[in-house]
């Protein structure tokens, strides 16, 4: 028998998206390790486009991959049992303890979430069982009254952990007083009981001009408020793309122009966050033809609906753009869905993301894709091959999650060489190169987070020039897990939230 203490567990709800629910979390996962607790992040359901693969192959939100590595665990699925991720405006891929179950529209989900909690709880009464302290984070607003249900994730969930509950407030997007004080006043008796306490974030200006804030919400509430968090900008991923379309996400400064596509159902973009950490990197966020004008390179990110997001290029006018910026010398960077959209075509016979359709794509790479139906998730070990205009030597770490099949046509020119997967050797191609040496497209996410390969990356941008590099981003984004941490502890109340259980 463990005999360590036990904790009552931690959750975090919001007043509404993107409120900071996700990087509290991970702030509180790094602050309660570094008191030598062993914590680990649970959210029962995620809504998310980012997402990773955990070492046994299983696929989860990046929020609790980032969650994790704050805690110093390895990712597992019970951290995360249900993950929805959109497809279209009516319906999702709904992924269970790491493996797909099905697309569902929105009124089939409902029904089916009954049979999902059984699920949910037996991977929360895992992780409770191997860990001191589990720290729950809860979606989107905690009081949405038509959805309360069949609720997987926010207060209900609560109920069933006998958590101790902080409430999340954003004052930057305005109405902090009609957030907090509504959302409390929408939660049945029991509910309230269980909230802690509130915390304003992102909070620009002198703390002092908020103090009478602070006791309206006190007093109103009848809460305490355990902190006023400051507005802060890190090196961390986000959760979804409500983060582009709030802005904000552009990194400027550096001489080398990177633009990243911001393709519809854009999925995984925490690909580049490795890059937007780059001193030498001026990194933007590409919607129309006009921005693609003096970039060094160009980056197609994943998508979750790749027909979709080639229609979206053509009524944009980037689909033409892209073209005549490869036509003048560009150089591009095609990762999943972007490998497949720089390919000349893009099947969808079953109907796999959407309606059955076949479209042409790019025609910057001799490639074609079908959509299969079976989903490749897993982590894998690859070098890179000679064919690549740049060099990357030594062993390259990445993960897969497509459900596509991409075959060259013509003269095969592959990228990397796949030499395990889940730790199981193998001998597969991956990627191709354009026999002219601009284009190059690959299946693998997390590829630039190799610093070797990112540099070179960078000097092929660059026409060959060397590029100043940041290094060791593991260590980049393990500093900024500190100094979340840091601003946790200086910022917010956190005594009392830890309560021994019997």
């Amino acid at each position: 028998m463990d005999p360590r203490p036990r904790y009552r567990p931690i959750m975090v709800v919001g007043t509404g998206s993107h409120v900071g629910k996700s990087v509290l979390v991970t702030g509180l996962c790094r602050v309660l390790r570094r008191r030598g607790i062993d914590v680990a992040p649970f959210k029962a359901q995620n809504m998310a486009l980012n997402s990773g693969i955990t070492p046994e192959g299983g696929e989860i939100g990046r929020a609790q991959i980032s969650q994790a590595e704050a805690a110093g665990l390895a990712p597992h699925v019970d951290m995360n049992p249900v993950l929805l991720k959109p497809t279209s405006d009516m319906g999702s891929q709904v992924i269970v303890q790491g493996r797909v179950l099905g697309n569902y529209k929105g009124i089939d989900y409902y029904r089916l979430k009954p049979r999902l909690l059984p699920k949910v709880m037996q991977s929360f009464r895992r992780l409770q069982a191997a860990h001191q302290l589990i720290v729950l984070e809860g979606a989107g607003s905690c009081a949405e009254l038509n959805l309360k249900r069949h609720d997987l994730v926010n207060m209900a969930m609560a109920r069933r952990a006998k958590a101790k509950v902080i409430l999340v407030a954003d004052i930057d997007a305005g109405g902090v007083f009609g957030q907090v004080l509504g959302s409390l006043s929408l939660l049945s008796p029991g509910e309230r009981r269980l909230v802690a306490g509130v915390v304003v974030n992102k909070f620009r200006g002198d703390p002092a001009l908020f103090s009478e804030g602070i006791e309206i919400i006190a007093r109103r509430g009848q809460k305490p408020v355990l902190g006023l968090l400051p507005y802060f900008r890190l090196g961390l991923p986000q959760e979804d793309s409500v983060a582009l379309e709030r802005g904000g996400q552009d990194r400027a400064g550096g001489s080398l122009r990177v633009g990243v596509v911001r393709l519809s159902r854009i999925s995984n973009f925490t690909d580049v966050d490795c890059l937007a950490a780059e001193p030498a990197v001026d990194l933007r966020w590409i919607e129309s033809p006009q921005q693609l004008a003096g970039l060094d390179l160009l980056i197609l990110p994943g998508t979750k609906n790749t027909l979709a997001a080639l229609a979206g290029l053509r009524t944009s006018g980037l689909f033409e753009a892209i073209q005549h910026y490869h036509a003048l010398g560009g150089h591009l960077l095609g990762l999943c869905g972007g490998y497949q959209l720089l390919g000349r075509e893009i099947a969808d016979p079953l109907g796999v993301e959407g309606p059955p359709a076949s479209e042409q794509g790019l025609g910057l790479l001799p490639v074609a894709t079908v959509m299969a139906g079976a989903k490749t998730t897993t982590r894998v070990k690859a070098e890179a091959l000679d064919s690549l205009p740049f060099p990357a030597p030594g062993e390259l770490a990445g993960y897969e999650i497509h459900m596509g099949q991409t075959s060259p046509q013509g003269q095969s020119r592959p990228a990397f060489h796949l030499r395990q997967r889940l730790d199981q050797p193998v001998a597969l191609e991956d990627g191709q190169v354009s026999p002219d040496g601009r284009v190059v497209g690959t299946y693998l996410h997390g590829i630039l987070d190799n610093d070797v390969l990112r540099g070179g990356i960078l000097a092929w941008a660059a026409g060959g020039a060397a590029v100043a590099s940041l290094g060791d981003y593991a260590a980049f984004k393990d500093q900024q897990y500190d100094l979340l941490a840091d601003l946790l502890e200086e910022h917010l109340n956190l005594e009392g939230l830890l309560e021994p259980l019997p």
